[in-house]
Parts: structure tokens; sequence; C-alpha cells
């Protein structure tokens, strides 16, 4: 019991390591990747019982129960429908071993322990979340316009404006499409490679 809680009072109880690139095939998560779609890791912090895999397309967390027990859940975050917000650094304390980083995927809290000899790789992370997290904001608030603007196109026909006969059905299947793509394509950023590959330097 003084043990562990001697642990928790030095911040060693479940310190994670930053994982290099040559060592991602050898952790869970690993497995779980849609290699299919191009999704690749960028980021991976492992501790004894959990891993926070980073990748282009999500968060992929292996959740364990326990550092002896071998039974792992598996969490998906996909940043096209996960906000991040929330990201900060808590550095080390005197006696600390460890340093924390939090954020946020919409209501879902982490906070990871991180050794503090990691410190300038975490700040990679760091920065890379809250860039990730500034382009979701901006996706967002374009997608607001966007039905906004349907709402103006909607108002057009109500005034009867709209064209004859026929050419309802046309404009309607056509600013549907519009639509559709504006709010799951255009403005919705699915693939953060570009940013990954900007600020992580591990």
């Amino acid at each position: 019991m003084f043990k562990k809680l001697a642990a928790e009072a030095l911040g060693i109880s479940d310190i994670g390591v930053i994982v290099g690139p040559a060592d991602y095939s050898k952790v869970d998560a690993d497995d779980y990747l849609f290699n299919e779609d191009g999704e690749q890791i960028f980021f991976l912090i492992k501790s004894k019982k959990d891993e926070y895999c980073f990748t282009n397309l999500a968060l992929i967390h292996v959740d364990g129960d326990s550092a002896v027990s071998s039974k792992r859940t598996i969490k998906r975050y996909d940043y096209s429908s996960h906000q991040i917000s929330g990201v900060s650094i808590e550095t080390a304390g005197t006696l600390d071993m460890d340093i924390e980083l939090k954020f946020k995927l919409d209501g879902t809290a982490f906070s990871i322990d991180v050794k503090k000899s990691f410190i300038e790789q975490l700040k990679d992370i760091y920065k890379a979340l809250i860039s990730i997290g500034k382009q979701q904001q901006r996706d967002a608030v374009s997608r607001e316009n966007a039905l906004r603007t349907l709402d103006a196109t909607a108002s057009v026909h109500k005034l009867n404006i709209a064209p004859g006969e026929g050419g309802l059905v046309t404009q309607f299947n056509d600013l549907l499409k519009a639509l559709n793509t504006a709010m799951f394509d255009t403005h919705t950023k699915r693939d953060f490679s570009d940013v990954f590959t900007k600020y992580i330097h591990n």
C-alpha cells in the first residue's frame, strides 16, 4: 500500500514513453490501423497498460485494465467526428518523474503521464493537436455557413421565385449534392498527414 502511494506521489505509477517509428510494428495499436485507407502512425505514447496512438485519421486508444492483465479495449476517435479541445502540457515539478499531456475529444478527457525526458517530443504532439483543433473549428464554422446558405435558398423558393415545373427537382438534386459535398468533403478534413508531418520530428 505504501509503495503504491509513494509511486503515485512521485508520479511513477504508470508513466508512458514515446515509441519511435522503428518500433511501431511492435505495438498493439498497429493491428487496428485502417491500412487499406492509407492510415499510418505518426506519434505513439505507451505506458504499462495503455497505448495512445495518433494516426493521420484518428486517435487509437489501447485501454488496458491493469499493467498485469492482457485484457485490452480498443477505442477509436476519428478526427472527422471528434473535436479536439483543451490541449495543455503540465510540466514536471521538482520531485516529479513525469509531465502530463491533457486534451479533450468531445466529451472524453485524456490525461497522459509521460516520462519527463520526452518533453521535446511532447511539445510536437501538443502543437499538432492544437493545429488540428483549429482546423476542426474552421470546418465547423464553414458547415454552419453552408446550412445558412441552404436556409436562404429555401426562402427564395417560399417567395415563388423558383423556376417552373421540372426545374425545382433538378435544382433540389443539385443543391443536395452540393450541400453534401460541402458538409462531408470540402469542410470536413479527415486526413491530417500534413499537420503531423509539419510538427512531429521524432
